[in-house]
């Protein structure tokens, strides 16, 4: 196991009805601002529930964050938080509006020439205007970890940013808000956790028993409630197991001790920002190609997977691991969401070619656990998933 430091200070308040405690989380004359995205929340009853909770609070709001939530957009809350003194940051809604709010918070506090400079510098931020979260669409993790991803359209661009400074001070999770959410986005929420575990584990053994077996119970639990939750999202227990499991997927516990890839999300990003498909959905358009390239140094853990997992026990270590691969597949298109890039626009010719070029460009010349796939390397997993 690898040596490792682990904190992490996000308060989570989980169950039934609990938006109501949003009063005894934020400071005492705190000045609001309120960020949420499209507006669902005024249908489905969550606004009203935390207009409710903040009657004694000055509030402020700014809807409109995007999916992959939009630099252009949100520079726009800056003027917001100087012109009301805004003190505090509240942000209802999924994994978009939630790493907005990120990034939000460190701009606030930002005394430097551009906010851009917070995504290109690559230094982990330490400072941030703090905020809370209530979270409406169980997915990304970002509820309970400092990481977030920010996108600029105009460049094509979408850059990670993180560092201790953006962990929520708390996350209100419950999972009746699973009930309003549509089928389309709930089968994104448990590709989205289930692709962050394989980033975590599918790389090779480091003798970290207990995070593999924490990595294959998340993995096993997404796979178990999957057809109750896409059948029914009302199913209470279905729907809280969905949205812990993607709370849990990545709030940094299971990555502590072991090597950790991200190649699958790195490449995903660059498909989301050329093509503006579902964050999701770029994972499972990855991932079998750049397992599949990369199985002779993935194999002992995809053989475990299978193992584990999915209960496989007949065949050889690369036997199972290919099996191991075919399942993730099928649990993928379970869902009902495709997995070829073909799938989704028409002009993918040349993707791959442009995608190894913007590696190059920045200097990500050796991605994935091993530091050895190059730009090359990438071009020919982009193009397998052709």
């Amino acid at each position: 196991m690898n040596d490792f430091q682990f904190q992490n200070p996000t308060k989570i308040i989980f169950g039934k009805d609990q938006i109501k405690k949003l009063a005894d989380e934020i400071p005492a004359n705190a000045k609001v601002l309120m960020l949420y995205g499209g507006g669902s929340i005024k249908s489905n009853g969550i606004y009203d529930q935390v207009a409710e909770a903040l009657t004694k609070f000055e509030v402020h709001e700014m809807g409109g964050i995007p999916p992959n939530p939009e630099y252009d957009v949100l520079i726009k809350a800056l003027d917001i938080i100087k012109e009301k003194n805004i003190t505090y940051l509240l942000a209802i809604g999924g994994g978009s509006v939630i790493d907005g709010t990120k990034f939000i918070s460190a701009a606030a506090v930002y005394d430097g020439a551009s906010p851009w400079d917070l995504i290109t510098r690559k230094r982990p931020i330490t400072e941030g205007m703090p905020f809370g979260t209530v979270l409406t669409l169980p997915a990304t993790g970002s509820e309970m970890n400092s990481g977030s991803v920010i996108t600029r359209r105009e460049m094509k661009l979408k850059l990670p940013i993180g560092g201790p400074g953006l962990f929520p001070q708390f996350s209100i999770l419950d999972p009746q808000v699973v009930y309003s959410i549509p089928q389309r986005q709930i089968a994104n929420g448990l590709a989205d956790a289930f692709t962050h575990v394989l980033e975590q584990y599918t790389t090779y053994p480091a003798q970290a028993l207990l995070q593999d077996r924490f990595a294959e119970g998340i993995l096993q639990t997404l796979v178990e409630i999957a057809p109750a939750i896409m059948k029914d999202n009302k199913d209470y227990d279905a729907a809280a197991n969905f949205m812990w499991s993607c709370t849990m997927a990545l709030n940094g516990l299971i990555q502590k001790g072991v090597p950790t890839d991200w190649s699958i999300h790195a490449i995903g990003h660059e498909l989301t920002a050329l093509y503006n498909i579902d964050h999701a959905r770029t994972l499972a358009i990855i991932t079998k190609s750049l397992y599949t390239y990369n199985l002779e140094t993935k194999k002992e853990k995809l053989a475990q997977m299978a193992e584990r997992v999915w209960g496989v026990t007949e065949g050889d270590t690369q036997e199972k691991a290919r099996t191991a691969i075919n399942h993730i597949e099928d649990f993928y298109q379970s869902l009902g969401i495709k997995t070829k890039l073909s799938e989704y626009t028409e002009d993918y010719k040349g993707t791959a070619e442009f995608i190894s070029e913007r590696f190059t460009e920045r200097g990500m010349t050796g991605i994935g656990e091993n530091k050895n796939l190059a730009p090359d390397d990438v071009a020919k997993i982009v193009e397998m998933s052709y």
